[in-house]
């Protein structure tokens, strides 16, 4: 606890962010799932009415869920690991143990003695018979890749094992699987905090002439100076980052869509980036906006801030339909209804964040899915959830005679309290050239 509240509260600095030593990470980490195995993982079981939840996984072929419960001094699996999660049936009280060889790290005793009983699959058997389940509850998914993880292997080693009448007690835990991915805790949201803070001055300072010098600095050269900051920082990146640029002249209006790009930054662009990292178990996904001052120039053109500011609207027009039970596919089709009566034109494909940058959850659009995601996003909207809030919005500029796409992108919260962006959202440009608020004229 004390290493965990070091980190909550030191002060950071875009010079210096404080990143945790591995050691201490590891702590925290076990701190977090110390939390959501005692406080979480009960609820849930009694929400799916599940009476034991089998993972079975093999080393450097890891179901997404174990990944999430891995001890933070391992990188992988070893041999075939089995966890197993088994309810009381009076208490709701969770016991988990490890059907492998050695403990599963701290939480997961082994209850295995391969001496008295070679076979891992017949005592896995016993085990689960000396529980008497009326459901048992295994990684398989149509709809969730992350809760499809139970390889065909291990489904028959498993099934072969276990008499015929529990054979048929099997059952897909996707709907646990998904609640146990998608579900933050308290210490994770004081973590997620801290995370989308480290991201934005990272963007902060890559949108800067630290980093820019108009009319030299390539968008590519942006990209691989954040790569190269978060490895100097001793972090990582879920995805590639871009950097792409609008201006008023022949430019692309789509940031993705394979055609040649600008590469040079001049005086007058509009800049984009598209950047998230991986720290202690979790992920951000941010898209914010920079203007390059021209000589003489003191802040963006007003046009330009009331295109971001028609982006943040779209942005409140979302997430203001958010509802516990709605689903992604309803709240989309009510936003996208809501912004077009508004004379907006906008685009909405928000996913779920957190322990996967694309994680599971309800989905809310996809870039070429506007009319809903079948399945996914039929998924209902559930309290202590994150996502990406992703999206944009077209807006004509008669000062460049042409359309631009403010393309935005922020980590969210949904609680009991309603919607909260983790550390703030952009609602005004980032200068690249500014002068800092302390310099005079």
């Amino acid at each position: 606890m004390r290493v965990f509240l070091l980190f909550l509260f030191v002060t950071l600095s875009l010079s210096a962010q404080h990143i945790l030593p591995l050691r201490e990470r590891a702590a925290a980490i076990e701190a977090v799932q110390e939390e959501r195995l005692n406080t979480l993982l009960p609820k849930l079981m009694a929400e799916n009415d599940l009476d034991l939840w089998v993972l079975i996984t093999r080393e450097y072929n890891e179901d997404p869920v174990v990944r999430t419960l891995l001890p933070p001094t391992w990188l992988n699996a070893r041999r075939r690991t089995i966890l197993v999660f088994a309810k009381d049936p009076k208490t709701g009280a969770v016991e988990r143990v490890a059907m492998t060889r050695y403990a599963f790290g701290k939480f997961f005793p082994s209850v295995w003695n391969k001496e008295k009983q070679p076979d891992q699959w017949q005592a896995l058997a016993d085990y689960i018979l000396a529980k008497a389940p009326k459901k048992i509850g295994i990684n398989t998914s149509e709809g969730y890749g992350i809760a499809d993880g139970l390889a065909h292997t291990d489904y028959q080693g498993l099934y072969s094992a276990l008499p015929p009448r529990y054979r048929q007690r099997l059952v897909s835990a996707e709907a646990l699987a998904v609640a146990w991915i998608e579900t933050r805790t308290p210490k994770e949201m004081l973590l997620f905090q801290q995370l989308t803070e480290i991201t934005h001055r990272i963007i902060a300072e890559a949108f800067s002439t630290e980093v820019i010098t108009p009319g030299v600095t390539t968008t590519e050269d942006v990209v691989w100076w954040l790569r190269e900051k978060v490895s100097g920082l001793g972090l990582d990146t879920w995805f590639h980052p871009t950097v792409d640029v609008q201006r008023n002249e022949a430019s692309d209006l789509y940031a993705f869509d394979g055609q040649q790009k600008l590469d040079v930054i001049q005086a007058g662009d509009l800049l984009h980036c598209d950047f998230g990292i991986t720290y202690l178990t979790l992920n951000t996904d941010c898209q914010e906006l920079a203007y390059v001052l021209r000589p003489g120039e003191k802040k963006a053109p007003a046009y330009l801030e009331a295109a971001l500011a028609a982006g943040n609207r779209v942005q409140d027009l979302f997430t203001d339909r958010f509802k516990t039970g709605r689903t992604g596919n309803a709240t989309l089709k009510m936003s996208l209804d809501a912004g077009r009566a508004e004379g907006l034109r906008p685009h909405i494909y928000t996913h779920p964040l957190g322990t996967y940058g694309h994680s599971a959850g309800t989905t809310f659009g996809m870039w070429d899915a506007q009319d809903g995601v079948p399945g996914n996003g039929d998924h209902p909207l559930r309290e202590n959830t994150a996502y990406a809030i992703e999206l944009n919005t077209k807006v004509f500029l008669p000062e460049w005679d042409k359309d631009i796409r403010v393309m935005l992108e922020e980590p969210g919260f949904w609680g009991s309290n309603g919607f909260r962006y983790i550390h703030g959202r952009q609602t005004q440009l980032l200068l690249v050239g500014g002068q800092g608020s302390h310099l005079g004229e």
